[in-house]
């Protein structure tokens, strides 16, 4: 009898191990993700396009501000190197303390107009990622995904991939015919 337990014992063990088993392997067969490169998708759509170009044309106003007032520091440094033999030890050392703070406050505009270039593309990226993820959340329930993950070609995060995985084209697409 104590036998027979054993034995039943161990036929349940091997049929909760099968079970166990084909449930995994079920659930394994039903798991299906793809990758997207999200900033790819994002140069390609026309939002983001057009986001680019905006970016160049507000970075482009702020470094040919900048250009000039290097400019400005230039020729102050050049003057004054011209009259360092004639001016006077503190005439020059007064001249020197001006470039200075000159170069600081153009250092401080410098740092000025990044940040503001930061936050600009923040606002234009915003609505555009937020709209990527709703086109990607749709697109993975169409094609029954279970998981979407983000490719970069620069950050390597997905080492390997089979092209056929690849969402991109279809992302890009999909963005730019929603409403």
């Amino acid at each position: 009898i104590n036998k027979i337990k054993t034995e039943e014992k161990q036929m349940r063990n091997l049929l909760f191990t099968l079970t166990v088993i084909l449930t995994s392997s079920l659930a394994l067969a039903e798991f299906k993700m793809a990758y997207v490169d999200i900033q790819k998708a994002i140069e390609q759509t026309a939002m983001g396009k057009k986001a680019k170009e905006e970016m160049k044309k507000e970075a482009d106003k702020k470094n040919k501000e900048l250009e000039k007032k290097k400019t400005d520091i230039d020729k102050m440094r050049e003057d004054l190197e011209k009259k360092k033999s004639v001016l006077a030890e503190e005439a020059f050392a007064k001249k020197a303390e001006e470039l200075s703070i000159e170069m600081q406050k153009f250092n401080q505009l410098a740092a000025k107009a990044q940040s503001e270039l930061q936050k600009k593309e923040g606002e234009l990226l915003e609505p555009i990622v937020k709209k990527m993820r709703t086109v990607i959340e749709k697109l993975a329930k169409d094609k029954s995904l279970s998981m979407v993950i983000q490719s970069n070609q620069n950050a390597q995060i997905v080492l390997y991939a089979n092209p056929e995985l690849d969402l991109t084209e279809d992302l890009v697409k999909a963005f730019n015919s929603a409403k």
